[in-house]
């Protein structure tokens, strides 16, 4: 029976659609699931969305939607790219899911009649964002020390969890397990900062009052369950977790794969992981995950020649947001995997800016690995017709280009072992660079021209694609589909790990699938016009958020002058462009009581197509004008001069109604 292997992402937040850094964590863990399947381990790959909380209460409000409406949403934008992303992923949880949302309840249940909750009042600083309570200490500056955005004060009444009850046995299972939370350099953070600090680890918020949009507490209603313990259980639920269960008495498929062999999640919610996730299993009677992982951030980089600009925390308000599927669509899937999983170090921050990807992709991809391929591809067709040729003898540099493929098997497989990731990339790279020194050294374009080392050139050649077939094997984690690309066109069936380790496993005799260019050359102009769009992007983004001038006040009207006139609900049924006047729009409008047809003149800002079955407000009892002969009976609600918007409605909205 193949040894199990249970991985997890952090579940993404439902908030907005995930940037470059958020995806970061799902392609670094397919990675790690895909190589271990190649390994022969069962496993079973979890990712899926965190949809909870106030920040999504408020979102949902903000957009005039519920909640649920909101993350159905946001979560289809986020499996979407994870999905875009090739991530194979075995299950896709969402904290709404009712199953999740029933062990939750029967969860709290069991804590409370344990005695591990009790309720009290919290008052203290609370970011919204993050999610979090935090102390006078921990604040800085009045802003959250994760975040770096405002806290505010907040006062409500609240479970808590005893924390303090479980300090001890948690502080020994970290010594007794050294591994349990890595880097090295995190697992010191979270016992010093936090575990062993001056003030003791203090209880933990596990209910809220303030907001809705939560899992209800079952025996006081007026609570929802606290963000954390809501999403941190996502990981046994996922699994069919039952609260009134003993560990023995759970199903095989939960004893099968529990407890979880690493959680892959980002450092900014290591405390959560490593500190109150393991309590809650204690809590519980479970075994705790046999590691955390932790890894570090991309932040975005200043687009300069060299990659070498500042960098700073990807944020929307800064305008440098990037994302992974917007990348795709210059670098491809592959492309930007390879980039995500070999510019990351291993508890060092990445860096990130599209100069550095085009980098990447042309250096490693376009000239390393596609060049080699071609250029090895396009001389077996040439002198051996397209059959793999059988090597003849050992001679000059093939023991060293040999010696380096063992090598970086065993240095590829230590690195992909102890998640040093970008590590196991660069050594597969090292040995393709070392491939493409041979070709140099054996100048096999020379050998073609004398008929008595066509022997020597068919060994060159065959360690050519011996190599280049071992490389694909390891990069199948990194690069799927470029990978089963190569394994293609040099004709082999042989693609397991364990063939890794045999250079002469690639079997001459066997034909050449056809050539095709695994990554073409980007150019630097196509890069240029990108950050050029985001830099006109950004600075319309700032002046759009800059202070609007006070504008010269029109007579006031009293209360009377308003009422009337008659603004009434619509909707729009049918729509044109009116012939010879490009800033014109003929709609027909649906009042429920009645049509009419309204002339605007926003042509400029909408297509007609896009305008239709939309709800507006109508200005209804305009006296009729003419406008390039086409009566409008009636003014549409917008906003803006240089950029004009319709004022569109709450699709629920019935028509005909009087707005006030």
């Amino acid at each position: 029976m193949s040894e199990k292997f249970y991985l997890t992402t952090a579940i993404a937040y439902a908030s907005r659609k995930p940037h470059f850094g958020n995806t970061y964590e799902v392609i670094m863990a397919d990675a790690v699931a895909r190589y271990k399947r190649q390994r022969g381990f069962d496993v079973f790959f979890c990712t899926g969305t965190d949809e909870h909380g106030q920040k999504i209460e408020n979102l949902a409000n903000e957009a005039g939607i519920a909640p649920q409406q909101y993350v159905d949403r946001v979560a289809g934008e986020i499996r979407g790219i994870w999905d875009n992303m090739h991530a194979s992923y075995d299950y896709f949880i969402r904290t709404t899911d009712k199953p999740h949302c029933d062990a939750v309840q029967k969860i709290f249940q069991k804590f409370y009649e344990q005695g591990d909750i009790y309720k009290g009042h919290y008052e203290g600083w609370y970011c919204t964002p993050c999610e979090s309570f935090f102390t006078e200490t921990q604040v800085v500056d009045g802003k959250c020390p994760d975040c770096g955005r405002p806290v505010e004060q907040a006062r409500e009444e609240a479970y808590f969890f005893k924390m303090s009850n479980y300090v001890d046995k948690l502080l020994a299972h970290i010594d007794a397990h050294p591994e349990f939370i890595e880097p090295e350099s995190r697992k010191k953070e979270m016992v010093n900062n936090f575990l062993r600090s001056e003030g003791g680890l203090q209880d933990l918020c596990v209910s809220r009052t303030s907001f809705k949009w939560g899992i209800p507490v079952d025996f006081d209603q007026k609570h929802v369950t606290y963000v954390w313990l809501d999403a941190l259980t996502n990981y046994i639920t996922a699994l069919g977790y039952d609260p009134d269960k003993t560990y023995e008495e759970q199903s095989e498929h939960f004893k099968k794969y529990w407890p979880c062999d690493v959680h892959i999640i980002g450092k900014d919610i290591l405390r959560f992981h490593t500190i109150y996730w393991p309590i809650f299993l204690m809590a519980l009677g479970l075994p705790l995950p046999k590691k955390v992982f932790g890894h570090p951030w991309f932040n975005a980089a200043e687009e300069k020649k060299g990659g070498d600009g500042a960098e700073v925390k990807m944020s929307k308000s800064r305008g440098n947001v990037i994302y992974a599927d917007e990348l795709a669509a210059t670098f491809g899937v592959d492309g930007v995997r390879y980039f995500a999983l070999s510019e990351m170090p291993y508890d060092q921050d990445g860096r990130i800016c599209y100069t550095n990807v085009l980098a990447r992709y042309n250096t490693d991809l376009a000239n390393n690995l596609g060049n080699l391929v071609s250029r090895t591809h396009a001389m077996t067709v040439k002198y051996f017709g397209g059959t793999v040729p059988a090597p003849a003898g050992e001679e000059g540099p093939d023991a060293e280009l040999k010696q380096v493929v063992r090598d970086t098997v065993d240095t590829y497989e230590k690195m992909m072992d102890g998640y040093h990731i970008a590590d196991a990339a660069e050594a597969v790279f090292q040995m393709l660079r070392r491939a493409n020194k041979y070709i140099d050294e054996t100048t096999p374009w020379a050998l073609a021209k004398d008929e008595a080392s066509k022997p020597r050139l068919g060994t060159v050649l065959y360690n050519l694609l011996a190599t280049i077939r071992v490389a694909a094997v390891l990069l199948t984690p990194f690069i799927p589909t470029t990978a089963e690309a190569i394994f293609t066109q040099i004709g082999s069936e042989v693609k397991d790990y364990e063939s890794a380790r045999r250079f002469d496993a690639f079997v001459a005799g066997n034909a050449l699938g056809t050539a095709s260019p695994l990554f073409a050359r980007v150019d630097e102009k196509v890069i240029d016009e990108i950050i050029k769009k985001r830099e006109e992007a950004a600075l319309a983004a700032e002046k759009a958020a800059a202070p609007v001038e006070r504008p010269e006040p029109m007579a006031p009207i009293g209360i009377e002058d308003f009422m009337n006139v008659e603004l009434r609900t619509a909707k729009i049924i049918a729509c044109e462009k009116v012939p010879k006047a490009k800033k014109l729009l003929k709609l027909q409008l649906d009042l429920g009581y009645e049509q009419r047809q309204v002339v605007s003149g926003i042509a400029k800002f909408y297509e007609p197509e896009a305008l239709i079955g939309k709800k507006i407000i109508v200005v209804a009892n305009l006296k009729p004008a003419t406008l390039c002969g086409i009566e409008s009976q009636g003014m549409i609600l917008a906003s803006g001069e240089e950029q004009v918007r319709v004022v569109f409605l709450d699709p629920e909205t019935p028509l005909g109604e009087r707005v006030r």
